[in-house]
């Protein structure tokens, strides 16, 4: 099949990649000239283990090229991706203004019938939007069809590759046909393809994000009141996931989420009920909940210090979860300023962030290529990135370059009783 995906960002590079990789010949256009000359030299922009693996493989065979001719692309292609960026805006609406962009640059540039895909996450009701913009700009057959993406940073080859489900929104037979072909290779194991209209599938994009968003909020406040009384969150934690109808995914307290979705799907949900006259008052809650929860490690901090002036810490772990460099709505980020604000000094360490986070903080904090180089001296450790290289470290070594053996472990990496046993001050998250 040919195809074209407007947008070589996170969602666009890797559904192109994965659909070239499955046999179909794909076109990805971007408006950054010098990002389309490094991914058409495998130079991958974005951290995510095994993409540049599979760019640099569907290249040489030539099944994936990039470009920044939108209108060459769409000429060829029969079905067109819209991958392009929906950002929050300014009333915590999604900013239509790069897919509406794209809508109209692909109808000027229809030849014939064609499947246009709305990738992006988008709120309801964009399809229709998307319909009328292109309708504005030719006259040939087209269907609009709305196929959110699902994507887990850091898994998100598997997550394209073998999904847990494909959602696609049409009322159109052809379209439905084309797009069932299309992801054929990847439900051989019969996870499903849940047809819908458009509309029901650009909530349900919108919904999973929240629910998920809802259940880390829920073990957040679960663990502050642990913390009260006395009770430990993880022992709790075992006891609800035990339950089949609750499970254990995304039961795990910590400093809160952030990442390109939760944080601004949660906020666009809450806009789109409030402009259909509901107050969606529970997701309120979660919003409240989680920007309390970024603050929890630097009030522990003082509630331990008294005062954060003068102080030096280490943080590991600067990217919003593992395996990606993504700095957006990182928790990090909160608390390295807290502990700023406070009058302290700051040295990150991160696999793969340091670059990004550099960016954002600029010369506010010491970065170090190596963990252990970070804790030279420093009053306490903060553990706010969940990398498996900081699950088994050496604590000792850990001790020895420390001026206090203090951790501050914003993931519950590490067991409190284990942690008192080899002489360290352990702060979890609602641990006993």
């Amino acid at each position: 099949m040919r195809i074209s995906v407007i947008g070589a960002g996170y969602v666009g590079l890797v559904a192109g990649t994965c659909f070239a990789d499955s046999g179909n010949d794909v076109i990805c256009v971007d408006l950054d000239a010098s990002k389309v000359d490094g991914l058409n030299a495998g130079r991958v922009p974005i951290y995510e283990p095994g993409l540049e693996d599979l760019v640099k493989k569907n290249l040489h065979e030539q099944r994936l090229s990039f470009t920044t001719d939108l209108a060459a692309a769409v000429a060829k292609s029969q079905v067109v991706f819209i991958a392009v960026g929906t950002p929050q805006g300014e009333n915590g609406d999604a900013d239509l203004q790069h897919v509406l962009k794209a809508a109209k640059d692909i109808g000027r540039a229809l030849t014939g019938a064609t499947v246009i895909v709305d990738k992006s996450t988008v709120p309801v009701g964009t399809a229709d939007l998307v319909k009328a913009a292109i309708a504005q700009e030719t006259t040939h057959p087209f269907e609009v069809v709305s196929n959110p993406e699902f994507l887990k940073e850091g898994a998100a080859l598997d997550d394209f590759l073998k999904p847990d489900r494909v959602v696609i929104g049409t009322d159109s037979e052809p379209a439905r046909a084309l797009m069932a072909e299309l992801y054929a290779p990847f439900v051989r194991t019969e996870n499903p393809i849940l047809f819908m209209d458009t509309r029901s599938a650009e909530l349900t994009k919108y919904a999973a994000n929240a629910m998920l968003a809802v259940r880390i909020s829920f073990m957040n406040d679960v663990a502050s009141l642990c913390e009260k009384v006395g009770a430990d969150v993880d022992l709790i934690r075992k006891g609800l996931g035990a339950d089949k109808r609750i499970g254990y995914p995304f039961l795990f307290p910590g400093v809160g989420y952030g990442g390109s979705c939760f944080p601004k799907d949660v906020k666009a949900l809450v806009n789109t009920a409030q402009a259909n006259g509901l107050e969606f008052d529970l997701l309120r809650a979660v919003e409240k909940t989680n920007a309390r929860q970024k603050r929890a490690l630097v009030e522990k901090a003082k509630a331990h210090f008294g005062s954060l002036q003068g102080k030096s810490f280490a943080v590991w772990g600067l990217s919003f979860k593992p395996k990606t460099d993504d700095m957006r709505d990182a928790p990090s980020l909160e608390i390295i300023e807290g502990l700023l604000a406070g009058g302290a000094r700051v040295t990150a360490f991160d696999p793969v962030a340091n670059e990004n986070a550099r960016r954002l903080l600029g010369d506010k904090v010491s970065f170090v290529e190596r963990p252990y180089d970070a804790l030279a001296g420093v009053d306490a450790l903060f553990v706010v990135t969940e990398w498996n290289e900081f699950r088994h470290p050496d604590f000792e070594r850990m001790k020895g370059l420390m001026k206090a053996p203090v951790i501050f472990d914003g993931r519950n990496v590490y067991a409190p009783s284990k942690m008192r046993e080899m002489g360290f001050t352990y702060f979890g998250i609602g641990r006993k």
